[in-house]
């Protein structure tokens, strides 16, 4: 027994000295990151990839949101590698096509394989910037278009060498999580409370499919059909939008007021008991997270620094160097 317990006191040291190890390394790659990467590279990337995010962003809105939450995706499956982008192929069934994934719009993929391009054709920015730090900058600049936050990007990632429908089990956030759940897994990514609150305001933008929270307007609880905590108006809005049995492809807006403008007008919903999914309401409903969705109800300018410095951690996540990365010729395929 003395042993064993020698020999489990070992283990747990050696799992302390790993866990310990991994996130010097991680500190180690989004240490790379920095400002202007590109300045002597390839010196009007930004301007480049702005250009191309306008020009999608005057064809369909849905750009915004599409590029938006291809980030999300993207930076919570292996890190901020442009993963997401990889198609499958006969051998390898890639993140974009697990059951989480299929509902990401194809405007997103467009606007950075478009951006790309444009990048490319300059001789002497070809095959320099990676479309993980593509992906970065146009997500940046979809936020901006819409109202939000212009925030200066850091730059630097290499794109991922892996992409599997596997990795994606369990590391998005699903809508129908808890307080508790979010932080955990906003948690495993580095990110705060603080910066989760912060990054669920993504959902002042896009739209939803009805399945995604149809328990929450007519199988809520035996004692409850709708769920209680949504305004009684709003809930009828939902169901007379999303019947019994209705298409799966229909959609409708996640925010109800100003669908098309990144605005604190989130919070105020919440606060209003018009959170579309039960991961939204539950910030409000829950005494941990309320002061904040409060003080950013009241706050634009609070809340639009907070979600620029989240997104520049999300950023940080599982950043890819060295051997573990590279820039990839065409971002859909690996080189």
């Amino acid at each position: 027994k003395i042993i064993d317990k020698l020999m489990a006191g070992r283990f747990n040291l050696l799992l302390v000295t790993l866990c310990c190890v991994c996130l010097i390394f991680s500190d180690l790659a989004s240490a790379q990151l920095k400002q202007n990467y590109y300045a002597t590279t390839c010196p009007n990337v930004e301007k480049i990839v702005r250009g191309v995010v306008n020009t999608k962003f005057k064809q369909t809105f849905v750009t915004v949101p599409a590029t938006l939450r291809l980030f999300f995706h993207d930076c919570f499956v292996q890190g901020c590698d442009a993963s997401v982008i990889i198609q499958s192929t006969s051998s390898n069934k890639a993140e974009k096509d697990h059951p989480d994934n299929l509902s990401l719009a194809g405007d997103g993929f467009d606007t950075v394989i478009k951006a790309k391009a444009a990048v490319d054709a300059v001789p002497s920015c070809k095959n320099k910037v990676s479309c993980a730090d593509i992906l970065t900058m146009a997500t940046r600049d979809v936020i901006a278009l819409s109202g939000g936050p212009s925030y200066a990007v850091e730059l630097g990632r290499l794109d991922g060498l892996s992409s599997t429908a596997a990795s994606v089990n369990g590391k998005l956030p699903k809508p129908t999580f808890d307080l508790n759940q979010l932080n955990s897994m906003f948690a495993a990514n580095g990110l705060t409370q603080t910066d989760m609150i912060a990054l669920s305001a993504a959902h002042t933008l896009g739209f939803s499919h009805c399945d995604k929270f149809a328990n929450r307007i007519y199988n809520f609880s035996k004692q409850f059909p709708v769920d209680p905590t949504l305004d009684k108006t709003y809930a009828t809005q939902l169901q007379s939008m999303c019947p019994r049995n209705v298409d799966p492809r229909i959609a409708i807006d996640m925010d109800p007021n100003t669908p098309r403008t990144f605005d604190n007008v989130y919070y105020k919903n919440l606060q209003q008991g018009k959170g579309l999914f039960t991961s939204d309401g539950v910030l409000f409903t829950d005494t941990r997270s309320k002061p904040t969705v409060n003080a950013w109800a009241k706050d634009s300018t609070a809340f639009q620094n907070a979600f620029a410095a989240a997104m520049n951690k999300l950023g940080r996540v599982g950043v890819k160097t060295g051997k573990n990365g590279n820039i990839r010729i065409d971002c859909s395929a690996f080189n």
